[in-house]
């Protein structure tokens, strides 16, 4: 069935430059997806998948009988996410030919509009899909991040202590926003490279960088609080050419889950 949804047997494109745009894409995904560091990962279990059962009952009102009673089973549905790719037929060309520079820019930009929208579902959820994301499923009010990042070390540890005040254990991990984990990177303390002091002294999980959210969140990595479900992993796919242009696709099926709100203490700027 992926074989038939792709399409990839119908594309003008050679094996060789099939491999290179599936390389790339799998080089920029790994790059920018934030989410998957941090979350359960289930999968992938293919296009099969439709929905996630979610264990709950939804009673229905009693009909005629009273002693005949009907449920309905919940379930959460997966969305699939497809972001197109135009290339240029001769750039594609040029890689059987032996090129080492094919002009891939359309697929590191379609890569990292996928891995955005991935991550802006687990973070910050997605309403028409039923997808709570972590941040606002918190209870937990947000911390202020400070205005000088030098001042983060006392932030995170205010928010650590909320997360173990509530009964969740650590490991922690730390997921800025790109602008602030970037100046993260590049201050110091007494010399100390700040960023390697907050993972070796302050945080015993990873420290991740995470474009689709604004601001930053500390949650639990100890497992069992929220769960990625991927149908189809990202895949490349094709839709059509013409004499010029090659038109793909990168598309992925998934869903996710918070089973524990009270796992993350967002961090507000």
């Amino acid at each position: 069935m992926t074989h038939d949804l792709l399409k990839r047997n119908l594309a003008p494109i050679t094996a060789d430059a099939f491999a290179a745009v599936d390389a790339e894409a799998a080089r920029v995904l790994k790059l920018n997806l934030a989410g998957r560091r941090i979350v359960d990962f289930r999968g992938p279990h293919g296009w099969d998948l439709a929905a996630v059962n979610t264990g709950r009952l939804d009673l229905l009102t009693a009909g005629t009988d009273p002693d005949v009673q009907v449920g309905i089973r919940r379930v959460q549905q997966l969305i699939e996410v497809r972001v197109p790719i135009r290339l240029a037929q001769s750039e594609l060309d040029s890689v059987p030919r032996g090129a080492p520079d094919p002009d891939l820019d359309a697929v590191v930009l379609a890569a990292e509009k996928a891995a955005h929208a991935e991550d802006a579902a687990i973070f910050n959820g997605f309403g028409p899909a039923h997808i709570e994301g972590i941040i606002p499923a918190s209870p937990h009010a947000a911390h202020k991040l400070p205005a000088d990042v030098r001042q983060l070390p006392g932030a995170i540890l205010a928010a650590r202590e909320t997360l173990r005040q509530a009964g969740i254990s650590g490991p922690y991990a730390l997921v800025l926003a790109a602008p602030i984990y970037a100046q993260l990177l590049a201050a110091a303390e007494d010399g100390y490279p700040l960023a390697k002091r907050i993972t070796q002294q302050v945080i015993d999980g990873p420290l991740v960088r995470a474009p689709a959210i604004d601001g930053g969140v500390l949650l639990s990595v100890r497992g069992g609080d929220y769960e990625l479900h991927v149908g189809q992993d990202w895949s490349v796919g094709y839709l059509g050419h013409d004499r010029q242009t090659v038109e793909l696709f990168l598309t992925e099926s998934f869903t996710f889950r918070v089973l524990e709100p009270a796992a993350a203490v967002p961090l507000s700027r």
